[in-house]
């Protein structure tokens, strides 16, 4: 079983990283995880609507390219289902019950996921309604694939 998160941009805060590397750490002991960022797509602040879709298209190429043919695609889209954590943690493991031992968390940047990395995708997540950093979503991720790990396991983390 391994699990990657490919998301845009490069993660510059250092509590941010603090955070997400101590849940890296923490998922070592069930699991390999790879995070993989891939440049976001410079651009100005005002944005027409076509080139919004080509910054779009340009970051989804580079996410399209890191994810292994095999790999079962969870991408995150304000529009996609939201679960409890108990359901992400029977999500997750029945991605491994059911033969996918690779699992693509996506992340796309401040303008989203172009459409072709969401019909690449094989399950939206969504966290809600509301509009947050994608930094931010990275650590926040992270925490929510350990403590379904920690679910799974009957461990005393979650409550």
């Amino acid at each position: 079983m391994s699990i990657t998160l490919i998301s845009v941009g490069k993660l510059k805060e250092k509590y941010l990283k603090m955070g997400i590397e101590e849940y890296v750490k923490r998922l070592n002991g069930y699991t390999k995880i790879d995070l993989i960022e891939v440049p976001d797509e410079k651009a100005p602040e005002q944005l027409s609507d076509a080139e919004m879709e080509i910054v779009k298209k340009k970051e989804g190429e580079r996410i399209l390219a890191k994810i292994p043919q095999d790999a079962y695609v969870m991408a995150l889209a304000i529009n996609g289902k939201m679960r409890t954590s108990e359901q992400l943690s029977k999500d997750i493991e029945n991605c491994m019950t059911y033969g996918h031992s690779k699992i693509v968390f996506v992340i796309g940047g401040s303008l989203g996921l172009h459409d072709d990395v969401i019909k690449r995708a094989n399950d939206l997540l969504s966290f809600g309604k509301m509009t947050l950093p994608h930094q931010l979503m990275k650590l926040v991720l992270v925490e929510q694939v350990y403590r379904s790990f920690r679910i799974m396991k009957n461990e005393p983390y979650h409550k």
